[in-house]
């Protein structure tokens, strides 16, 4: 029987573990667009590197954010959608530095 308790345990750590990651592609997914697109500014001369620093540090929060709502093994919506709105913000910022103008 506790073979039985031990595989059942298991199958739900596995399952809610399955489920969470699901909910958290397409965070990984644009937070690598994002970093991509800063990366590229700077490249280009676009971005400069005081830009791209704080760009980047916009990046490390989200990052933070995320882990903080994923420490529990839930993000619930209201995390979910505050995580989203900072990288709606971080975006527009992106955007912004790319088309200001200033250049290396």
């Amino acid at each position: 029987m506790s073979h039985r308790n031990l595989l059942v345990a298991a199958g739900l750590a596995l399952a809610a573990t399955a489920g969470f990651g699901q909910g958290t592609y397409h965070e990984d997914e644009r937070n690598a667009q994002q970093e991509a697109r800063i990366h590229q500014g700077e490249a280009n001369g676009t971005i400069t590197p005081r830009e791209a620093s704080r760009l980047q540090a916009q990046q490390h929060q989200i990052r933070h954010a995320e882990r903080r709502a994923a420490a529990d093994g839930v993000v619930t919506p209201t995390e979910r959608a505050r995580i989203q709105r900072m990288q709606n913000h971080s975006s527009e910022s992106i955007q912004r530095e790319k088309d200001n103008g200033h250049v290396d």
